[in-house]
């Protein structure tokens, strides 16, 4: 299949699977003798992986591990796991971050007038 097909199997673009290629993060895929890349159902789901994983928050760095992992018929299910749970404490860490800015914003906006005037209790905390 060419790059088109597989874009539309996969639900991504062209551009993003060429990066993909780009960093080594799928297979490479044979080429035809006019330089055409040709796809095989490997690469449908090495890609789909890749979306999935890049939806859950892991970088394309830890996505070509997945890959590594996924193509590697003696892995350990705790290997996968472990990233997997890393990414989580790392998403708690934002999320608490998040939480912060939060509670912070609320607090500005409910201290604000948000009239015509120039005092602004937004302004004045920012600038201490």
């Amino acid at each position: 299949m060419n790059i088109g097909e597989i874009a539309k199997l996969t639900g991504l673009s062209s551009k993003s699977i060429r990066l993909y290629e780009e960093k080594k993060i799928i297979t490479f895929p044979q080429r035809t003798e006019s330089g055409y890349r040709v796809y095989t159902q490997q690469h449908v789901v090495e890609l789909k992986l890749v979306s999935r994983a890049k939806s859950a928050g892991f970088s394309l760095i830890e996505c070509k591990e997945l890959v590594q992992l996924a193509q590697n018929h003696n892995r350990k299910s705790s290997e996968v796991k472990a990233k997997a749970k890393e990414k989580l404490r790392e998403v708690e860490h934002k999320i608490a971050q998040l939480k912060e800015i939060e509670t912070q914003l609320k607090c500005w906006v409910s201290a604000c007038p948000g009239d015509s005037g120039s005092q602004c209790p937004i302004i004045e905390e920012l600038t201490k």
